[in-house]
């Protein structure tokens, strides 16, 4: 840890923490010492985001930072790996020796097998991205890989094709009049915010329903509770769109004037009855009706889908496609209180600052997708542009045309169609966070190179051939672009310049591209003349970036409607027709279904219960903090939820380890049985578990094997949604069995002499 040296003087800054993607603002008490600048205070900003310090002193996690600044656990220096790949043992180097050795290599593989060779990877959104798909576009690989396809990228494209654009909610306890929380509970996730919106609104004034098949902290404050089976939520949806039309509940005149398909839409739904909806999704028809009721008649209707539809398989498509339609028929769409168009960006647009266009056809025309996922490609990318282009917008390239991880894995491993040998992974960690952990294995140990950058050596990371340190929250400014779908940016300065060696990923990425001759196109030298350069064209300086943290554009609200007189038109909507297009003309046009319809739900007789495999537990977030002894003395261990019924009828005893297994794997995990007010034959087990107090290295790798439930999933892209390729993370067959010592944690289990057959790989 830093010696703190004689105190010098003390100032405040304001600054940002960065423990989930709202990048709340905070002031910062920095000392400065003989040896430097040190962080030693923090306490919410109430003039910055939120505005409200009742909201950031609701959080369990921005405390940490004053001790994970300078945790003993965190990467400080630059590291080369020695001996054989997953070792565990390191050499410091220099950010020089690092970086040409990475730059040398990088360049011959290129030479080998052509620029695509590199893959890259991202995780959650406390990192700055455009840096690196700038780098990835300059140097001509199309293979940027990420998890989109089960985060963010199928509303973005669901929304996109029948607005032709993506929306932003507007949820106003003053004007909403019902909130929807479609798969999503705000209690346990990083959407703190939210969860205080909702738990302070006069409940007499807006309703709140929540669709979620288990009853969560945020379910227990809800209106009305709807609980689908897993995978079923598309029917739910069309059976909530039949009873409005039946019922006449729907806006005529907004219907009339800006959809179109609606005639094809009512004959297609016809059959999605209450009956036929209770039927498949167990909720009683009456309450589907009430549904219905509330969200026609309460206008205006925010609706807020989570992670949880992100994460349905083939059923994720049909499923956002459907909510879109929902809020067309209400009008509840350029709408204050319910929601808005997003605005193109007036600052400089992540595309721009990605320069998107570097990448040339020849190499577009290399990405994995081609051929797999319909929408997610660079080719249909550019369809779908041909229509929204015509307003100066452009939808996230990179973002939206990432590499699926199972092709990505499989190139490596296979050579086809072309060999990927090195990667870069940047705050992520895909042996934990990515699907088919066995897989992710066996790929990243065929590498010839792979550059890690994260704050600790994570189980990915302990598989590198560099780690480098990466500056964290306080030490680097912040920008958050939302992928520029919104004239919205938000973030703020660094309190401290990074301690010991490490820095941003700016930084790293710039250094790189300028040894490998990319220089021209990097002429901001640090992350802050970047941010400097991106809001330029609004006029915003630095200082008054650092006093706001925010910039917002201006809103044109039912902006759809505006007449332009010099061509005599209205704008209307950024789809093919200029209307929302409930039947959707491109993915007809694409060979694809024009209206929603349900995929059939996994299942397997052998496996009699169905796993939900995304719960996140306040206070960790993804796979980081589980270092935290704080934090692990409150959870200190994963647990999978189900009902006292599901419990005893699988012969289960609350409080034990029990034995988790898929048809995807032959290994099982081990966590710890809870029970939870939820449907019965359902289990929810915790996300991105590993033990970074177990011993670093192959081969447990952290317990990267003993309760990460990635190693029970799969990504198989021949199983996956075809339109944007998404994979299963809920609605999974499994069973749920007893373990030899109940008692007895993973780690306990194996211990030196005992056996770990069926969980190690």
């Amino acid at each position: 840890m830093r010696d703190r040296g004689a105190l010098l003087s003390t100032r405040t800054i304001k600054s940002n923490c960065h423990y989930c993607g709202y990048l709340c603002g905070f002031i910062a008490t920095v000392e400065d010492t003989e040896d430097g600048e040190r962080l030693r205070e923090l306490k919410p900003d109430p003039s910055r985001y939120p505005y409200d310090e009742r909201t950031a002193n609701g959080c369990q996690r921005w405390r940490v930072n004053l001790s994970e600044i300078d945790a003993p656990t965190r990467v400080n220096y630059p590291l080369r790996r020695l001996g054989e790949r997953g070792s565990g043992q390191w050499e410091r180097v220099s950010w020089d020796e690092a970086l040409d050795d990475i730059a040398a290599r990088l360049s011959a593989l290129a030479q080998e097998h052509g620029a695509q060779t590199l893959a890259s990877a991202i995780g959650g959104p406390h990192a700055t991205y455009w840096p690196l798909h700038r780098f990835m576009n300059l140097f001509g690989s199309p293979n940027n890989m990420g998890i989109g396809q089960i985060c963010w990228n199928m509303r973005v494209w669901m929304e996109s094709v029948v607005f032709g654009w993506p929306i932003e909610e507007d949820i106003n306890p003053e004007v909403t009049g019902a909130v929807f929380l479609w798969g999503t509970n705000p209690a346990e996730s990083d959407n703190s915010v939210l969860w205080r919106t909702l738990r302070t609104m006069d409940k007499e004034k807006t309703a709140l329903v929540v669709i979620d098949p288990r009853t969560t902290r945020t379910a227990r404050i809800a209106t009305l509770h709807l609980a689908p089976h897993p995978g079923t939520d598309c029917t739910l949806a069309l059976a909530l769109i039949r009873e409005i039309i039946a019922t006449k509940r729907y806006r005529e005149d907004f219907v009339r004037d800006w959809t179109s398909g609606f005639d094809a839409l009512k004959a297609h739904v016809e059959p999605y009855t209450l009956a036929h909806a209770e039927q498949v999704t167990g909720v009683p028809a009456a309450a589907i009706a009430e549904a219905a009721r509330i969200f026609s008649q309460t206008a205006p209707t925010a609706l807020h889908p989570g992670r949880g539809l992100d994460q349905l398989g083939r059923n994720s498509a049909p499923t956002h496609h459907a909510i879109c339609i929902l809020r067309a028929l209400t009008g509840d769409i350029e709408r204050l209180g319910a929601a808005v168009l997003g605005g193109r960006s007036s600052f400089i647009s992540e595309y721009e600052l990605e320069m998107s266009a570097a990448l040339s056809v020849k190499q577009r025309a290399l990405g994995l997708n081609k051929g797999y996922s319909v929408l997610q490609s660079y080719e249909n990318y550019e369809r779908a542009q041909l229509a929204i282009g015509r307003f100066g917008r452009n939808l996230p390239l990179r973002y939206l045309t990432s590499a699926h991880p199972d092709l990505v894995w499989h190139a490596m491993l296979t050579g086809q169609p072309y060999p990927v040998r090195a990667l870069i992974c940047m705050a992520t960690n895909p042996l934990i966070t990515y699907a088919d952990t066995q897989l992710v294995h066996e790929a990243l140990l065929s590498l010839d190179l792979l550059v890690v950058l994260d704050y600790h050596l994570t189980p990915t990371a302990q598989l590198a051939d560099y780690v480098l340190p990466a500056a964290g929250a306080f030490e680097r400014p912040l920008i958050q672009m939302q992928g520029g779908v919104a004239d919205v940016c938000y973030g703020g300065a660094a309190a401290v310049k990074p301690y010991y060696e490490r820095r941003e990923d700016y930084s790293f990425f710039r250094e790189l591209g300028c040894r490998l001759g990319q220089g021209k196109h990097w002429q901001q030298v640090s992350l802050k003349e970047a941010i400097e350069h991106t809001l330029a064209p609004v006029g915003m300086s630095w200082q008054e970036w650092t006093d706001t943290g925010m910039f917002t554009g201006p809103r044109f609200v039912g902006s759809h409607a505006y007449w332009d007189e010099t061509n005599g038109v209205h704008w209307g909507f950024g789809t093919p027709s200029g209307r929302i297009e409930l039947a959707s003309t491109l993915l007809e046009e694409l060979g694809c279904p024009a209206l929603p319809a349900p995929a059939p739900v996994s299942s397997d007789p052998a496996y009699p219960l169905t796993l939900l495999t995304g719960a996140r537990k306040q206070p960790f977030w993804g796979s980081s903090l589980l270092d935290v002894e704080e934090f692990r003395r409150r959870h200190p261990d994963p647990t999978v939820q189900m009902s006292a019924h599901t419990l005893a009828q699988a012969g289960l005893i609350a409080g034990s380890w029990v034995e988790l297994r898929t048809p995807h794997s032959a290994a099982s995990v081990r966590l710890k049985a809870e029970v939870a007010d939820m449907l019965d034959g359902i289990v929810s087990a915790e996300y991105g578990w590993w033990f970074p107090e177990e011993a670093a290295g192959e081969p447990g790798l952290s317990g990267a094997w003993l309760s990460n439930i990635n190693v029970l999933t799969s990504c198989a892209i021949a199983d996956c949604e075809p339109l944007v390729g998404t994979w299963l993370y809920n609605g999974i067959p499994c069973k749920v069995n007893p373990v030899a010592n109940s008692a007895e944690s993973p780690a306990e289990a194996l211990a030196p002499g005992t056996s770990c057959e069926g969980v190690l790989p």
